[in-house]
């Protein structure tokens, strides 16, 4: 694709050179100024992977910090260790660990439209005189993550000041999003305004990057420099999450009582681009088949929509947004699991939970429109039906009922695509190239000096 480097899909392979230590030697070590609004310890969504990548970037010898927000995410809520705190400054005596820089924030208890809007500009302000003190330390990179798009112009800024290369991240197209699931009204000239605008600051990034091939295409029509577009995909952890042997017991299916069901299970944020609705029809359709059950786990502002229309039904259990250290016991509770999206949004953000479903080894049922970026991964390891065709979904996950052979065949292929395409050491390796890369005067993968370990 013209104007696109680094990886060439969210999908086929690629290969990088190992890399087999963890620390730089100084001359290729960097000063990295991470600037984004979540952040570890939040558990789901862009704060999990931004939080890995400063970890493992820290590992790697460079020198990390991070300007964020207080965690709050995604119970829509200042999580309770951090309540009652304004700035909060996150050191460590270990040189590898990221310090980290944490910044009040509004949070409203219904974040749709213009509340969410209020919400993403109250970080951009609470942070502005936290970059500005951070220039001093002179990066040589200012990496933004988006959302929030708010923050593009601080981090383009305080680059331009320190002398540094400025990175975009895109995890989330949050002004098509905002419009696209009306969030925000179409009124007037709004719209093509505030795409113009983001078009314009897009272009004055050193480079942008985005999660999935069809996002980096979206950016380089938008304004994307030919030949600095990369994609940088999310991973997934296959060692962490990786599927059970046969016959091993599961905590949460003896827990339950499900250890004869056949369990569908969606794990993760409950927001509205995650197309929620589609459950409670689909948890309908088979309240009178004993084979079945459903487990929704997690947290957001439609889980208590969706508690109200599933909560009293029999082959429900809910459950809240489970610790880390036991995501693989509960991704492997599953027999299918279960992805649904809001129509239009399967090109606007690239779910990361699907990492974990592939790496677990079990099918997916998708909802997602033909030709999208979400429904071209999942072909091969699951099924896709249209975004809100309730039918389809109800049609679909029968058919993986009845066909056990069907299930484990699509969650063998869903997990060898894991393997091969989502490892972490594999795409973060290749970010790191691609950082490298990008700074003048160059330093190439043929300059970089890493310690043998």
């Amino acid at each position: 694709m013209s104007g696109v480097t680094g990886f060439h899909s969210w999908g086929p392979a690629f290969q990088v050179a190992p890399i087999q230590s963890h620390q730089c030697v100084l001359e290729s070590c960097l000063k990295i100024l991470i600037y984004a609004l979540n952040y570890a310890p939040e558990l789901t969504g862009v704060g999990k992977y931004t939080g890995e990548m400063a970890a493992w970037l820290g590992a790697r010898g460079h020198q990390v910090r991070v300007v964020t927000a207080l965690p709050y995410y995604p119970q829509w809520r200042i999580h309770e260790k951090y309540r009652g705190s304004l700035y909060r400054v996150e050191r460590n005596s270990d040189a590898t660990i990221p310090r980290v820089y944490r910044c009040p924030l509004w949070v409203p208890a219904r974040p749709g439209g213009f509340a969410r809007l209020l919400h993403l500009s109250s970080f951009a302000m609470s942070s502005a005189p936290v970059m500005a003190l951070q220039t001093f330390w002179r990066p040589d990179v200012v990496f933004a993550v988006q959302p929030t798009f708010f923050a593009a112009p601080l981090a383009l800024l305080s680059a331009t000041v320190s002398g540094a290369a400025s990175w975009l991240h895109v995890q989330d197209f949050e002004v098509d999003a905002a419009f696209r699931m009306k969030l925000l009204p179409k009124l007037g000239k709004i719209e093509a305004v505030a795409k113009g605008i983001e078009s314009l600051l897009t272009r004055c990034f050193s480079r942008v990057s985005s999660i999935s091939n069809k996002m980096v295409e979206g950016i380089t029509a938008r304004g994307g420099m030919p030949g600095e577009v990369v994609l940088f995909p999310n991973w997934g952890d296959v060692d962490l999450v990786r599927p059970a042997l046969p016959g091993t017991a599961n905590r949460y299916r003896e827990e339950y009582g499900l250890a004869s069901k056949i369990i569908f299970l969606y794990a993760g944020n409950m927001g509205v681009k995650q197309g929620l609705n589609m459950l409670a029809p689909l948890v309908e359709s088979f309240s009178s088949d004993s084979r079945v059950h459903f487990l929704f786990c997690g947290d957001g502002v439609y889980r208590k929509v969706l508690k109200e229309q599933v909560g009293h039904c029999s082959n429900v259990t809910l459950l809240p947004l489970q610790p880390e250290n036991q995501m693989n016991e509960l991704l492997n509770a599953a027999d299918i699991h279960l992805l649904p999206q809001k129509p239009g949004a399967a090109d606007l953000v690239m779910p990361s939970k699907l990492c974990g479903m592939f790496a677990s080894g079990r099918p997916v049922i998708a909802t997602a429109d033909e030709g999208t970026q979400v429904a071209n991964v999942v072909a091969g390891c699951g099924l896709v039906v249209p975004s809100g065709d309730s039918e389809a979904l109800c049609a679909a996950a029968l058919q993986l009922i009845d066909h056990p052979e069907m299930r484990a065949s699509l969650g063998s292929a869903a997990r060898d695509y894991a393997v091969k395409h989502l490892r972490k050491e594999l795409v973060l390796e290749q970010f790191e190239l691609d950082m490298l890369s990008m700074l003048t005067p160059p330093v190439t993968s043929e300059k970089v000096q890493l310690a043998t370990s």
